[in-house]
């Protein structure tokens, strides 16, 4: 593993138009090398800035941002206009391998399958990208960074237009990839689910105004209410023998359990 943080952001500072207020003022943080960093925040607080600064398609106007290792971008999920097989969405993460004009070598459909493998795909590499569930092809854009060689995952928003359970897939396999020594940054508006997989996370809350840290210590009760305007409560369970806890949204003036009052 390299030494020193994945990501450092250093008094990061941003500006679409210099006669406007800033979108990101001051911000610093650290990912650490083989962690999962969430980034929490409504729309229009920055986040998709953010991941532009941390991929370089945006340069920070104050500050310093250092990058420890190569990064690949997973988008949201999407259509694509041709009927791609699986094997070939992968192997597009093979570009920076490849040469202009050249066609993809035996050592790049070996990386592209390997990263198959690695999520479980391996046998659906045959099949059109478009016959899959919105969870497997989430997971094949996943292999398509994993085939680049990236030290560090970007993903936007990857549970976004998911049905519960592939949500639950997207998360199990963010945490598998934890373990495998990756270092994974998403984006999310949903505080259970980064609270469920991630280390550590960046709440922000205007342009010169978040908190960063710990899981445990960030996505409290107060904080993710002053975020999201919403009262949360911490709520445990058991599940299957072990105790459990999860994050949940108070929808006041709704009707409450029945019978209740």
């Amino acid at each position: 593993m390299r030494a020193g943080p994945a990501i450092r952001l250093s008094a990061v500072g941003y500006a679409y138009d210099p006669r406007k207020p800033a979108v990101l003022r001051g911000y610093s943080a650290e990912v650490g090398q083989g962690r999962v960093f969430a980034v929490l925040g409504p729309n229009g607080r920055g986040k998709t800035t953010l991941l532009k600064l941390l991929l370089g398609a945006l340069q920070p106007q104050q500050g310093e941002i250092a990058v420890n290792g190569r990064v690949a971008f997973v988008p949201q999920l999407f259509q694509v206009s041709f009927p791609y097989r699986v094997l070939d969405m992968v192997l597009m993460g093979r570009a920076r391998h490849i040469g202009l004009f050249a066609l993809p070598a035996r050592r790049d459909e070996v990386a592209a399958l390997e990263a198959l493998g690695r999520l479980g795909l391996a046998e659906l590499a045959d099949h059109g990208f478009d016959e899959l569930s919105g969870g497997q092809r989430q997971l094949v854009i996943f292999a398509r960074a994993l085939a680049s060689g990236a030290d560090i995952l970007v993903l936007d928003e990857p549970t976004s237009a998911l049905d519960l359970r592939n949500q639950g897939v997207v998360l199990e396999w963010i945490a598998r990839l934890r373990e495998s020594g990756l270092t994974v940054v998403f984006t999310t508006h949903h505080p259970h689910h980064a609270h469920a997989v991630a280390d550590d996370a960046l709440l922000m809350f205007g342009a010169q105004d978040y908190v960063c840290g710990a899981i445990d210590t960030v996505l409290t009760e107060a904080n993710l209410h002053r975020l999201y305007g919403v009262p949360m409560r911490r709520v445990g369970f058991e599940f299957e023998g072990q105790a459990m806890e999860t994050l949940v949204p108070v929808y006041q003036g709704l009707r409450g359990l029945p019978g209740a009052g």
